[in-house]
């Protein structure tokens, strides 16, 4: 099982559409699932999370979507990462050093003192990973897409939003 999900993945990419300066500032997620050709029921629980956490708002409405709650600049891939899988852990210890058959069920306190060196690693591990994950932004990830992106990649999919029948008014004639 992957640390962090796919979910995730599919929440920052929808993120960096709507977090972009010059782009689109609000989109309902059947357009974002279609747009990146993710599963709708899944990206729809995903932004429900996304919601309940404070990263996005939604307006309702024909025309509804969501947007983001607070600058991309405020918004950690940590902040999503816990938004969408929760603060789960990176290692559950075991703690087998316990079961070692030597001991005959009865672990001397040396063999069971403090933390595993084991789990030791992966805390540590799990630490430097959840600093590398705060030091990165929504305004970080889309200032290097668009580095990597033409510059005209922007306005297509501004374009595409565009023509999307959701941004369609409906006449009242």
């Amino acid at each position: 099982m992957a640390f962090v999900s796919s979910g995730v993945e599919y929440a920052l990419h929808c993120l960096l559409y709507i977090s972009q300066r010059d782009g689109v500032k609000e989109a309902n997620v059947r357009d974002l699932a279609e747009l990146q050709g993710v599963p709708v029921d899944f990206l729809a629980k995903i932004f429900t999370r996304l919601k309940k956490s404070g990263i996005v708002n939604s307006t309702e409405g024909a025309r509804g979507g969501f947007h983001l709650a607070r600058s991309p600049e405020s918004i950690s891939v940590k902040d999503v990462i816990e938004a969408v899988d929760g603060d789960k852990a990176l290692f559950e210890c075991k703690e087998i050093r316990e079961r070692c058959a030597v001991f005959d069920r009865q672990a001397p306190q040396w063999a069971t003192e403090g933390v595993c060196s084991i789990h030791r690693i992966m805390l540590d591990a799990e630490q430097a990973m959840r600093q590398v994950f705060s030091q990165h932004t929504l305004a970080s990830l889309s200032a290097s897409t668009n580095k990597k992106a033409p510059a005209e990649f922007n306005q297509q999919i501004l374009q595409w939003f565009e023509s999307r029948p959701s941004n369609h008014r409906v006449s009242s004639e």
